[in-house]
């Protein structure tokens, strides 16, 4: 991504999600102050408008219509990253082909672009985290790595506090969790859209996700279980 303010662009697919899921009176009222927000605003007032703006999507829209507004506002895995495992599935039908491939994939990042030693790798792969998540049943469940610029300061971390402010991708919820305040985990399927997007993007069908852990409810990770529907017929 360019240079840009990345909260203006933020606040700008919120606002286009919420206007395509809910109509033009749900988001400006969900909206209300954020036009003044930007990078240079204090973390205190995106922390207090942010918190304010879940718990009005919260009031205002089902669990399924919050959802769908916040996976839009997630960041995307490459498509052209993800071509090759979308061939595959579309020539074999079996989810296990391109899970290995981006499984692969993710590997090669932590060695290659990351260039972390290989226990470090071997220990991240054990916890199951990454792109890829693994499979159980009929769900993939995947866990967030910690963020890349914070994760060796994460794994040599023994407070639980302070691993959990150290974790998440999102600025807004590691300022929040080291401010000590709180906010709707509705914020979380902003992340889970990441992997929504990605298995979405492969089989070319919709699926399902669910929350199953995050940091703001205290747990250690962030986990999404992920559901692909079986193909008809």
């Amino acid at each position: 991504m360019t240079e840009q303010d990345f909260e203006k662009y933020w606040q700008n697919k919120l606002s286009r999600a919420l206007e395509e899921v809910a109509g033009k009176d749900i988001r400006d009222r969900i909206m209300e102050g954020s036009q003044t927000l930007s990078d240079s605003s204090t973390r205190e007032d995106i922390i207090l408008w942010s918190r304010g703006a879940m718990e009005r999507l919260d009031e205002l829209l089902d669990v399924d219509a919050r959802k769908e507004i916040m996976t839009r506002c997630a960041c995307q895995y490459s498509k052209e990253a993800l071509r090759p495992m979308r061939r595959a599935f579309e020539e074999t039908g079996d989810i296990r082909v391109p899970h290995r491939m981006l499984q692969e994939q993710f590997e090669s990042f932590l060695h290659d672009t990351l260039k972390l030693e290989a226990n470090i790798i071997e220990d991240i792969v054990e916890r199951g985290w990454g792109a890829a998540g693994i499979i159980k049943g009929d769900k993939i469940i995947a866990t967030k790595i910690p963020k890349s610029g914070y994760l060796l300061e994460y794994l040599n971390e023994p407070d639980a506090d302070k691993r959990r402010q150290l974790y998440c991708h999102c600025h807004r919820i590691r300022d929040v969790l080291k401010a000590g305040e709180t906010i709707s985990t509705t914020y979380c399927y902003c992340g889970a859209g990441f992997y929504k997007d990605i298995w979405e993007e492969i089989t070319q069908r919709p699926v399902e996700i669910e929350m199953l852990a995050s940091v703001l409810d205290g747990d250690d990770t962030c986990s999404i279980a992920i559901t692909i529907p079986k193909a008809d017929g």
